[in-house]
């Protein structure tokens, strides 16, 4: 796999300061891995799980909370923020409406990670060397 800019030394920063400087109006959004990141391994994925992901992490952003994955495991959502949010979240989200909207969005469960979000975490399930061996590529 190739990554021209790093082949040609622009760092993620200063990508985000040509974007800023061009006007490019999303140059400081998160960076977000693939919406395949959010399946556990060995699962099959399909459009519309995707989908129903992607639908899932707007609602969260568009309720105000800006760091956060939802994982999806069969008809389970669960949804990680950073541990500092977890009782914030709790207290000022209106519950019954996620779980309603998550129901629309197709997933009959809905969970909240009190451990919080944690890059790699799917990778817990790996085999030590089989995580190094990625992490090195």
């Amino acid at each position: 796999m190739r990554s021209p800019l790093a082949e040609i030394g622009i760092s993620k920063a200063e990508v985000r300061e040509i974007s800023r400087h061009l006007g490019i109006p999303w140059w400081d959004k998160p960076a977000q891995p693939c919406l395949s990141s959010r399946f556990p391994y060995g699962e099959s994925i399909d459009l519309a799980k995707l989908q129903r992901v992607g639908r899932a992490e707007v609602y969260l952003r568009n309720l105000g909370w800006r760091s956060l994955r939802v994982r999806s495991a069969g008809d389970t959502a669960r949804i990680e923020l950073p541990p500092a949010q977890i009782r914030d979240f709790v207290a000022q989200t209106d519950l019954d409406a996620l779980v309603a909207a998550f129901q629309d969005f197709g997933f009959q469960y809905v969970s909240l990670d009190l451990e919080g979000y944690r890059s790699g975490k799917l990778n817990r399930v790996l085999a030590p060397e089989v995580v190094a061996t990625a992490t090195a590529q």
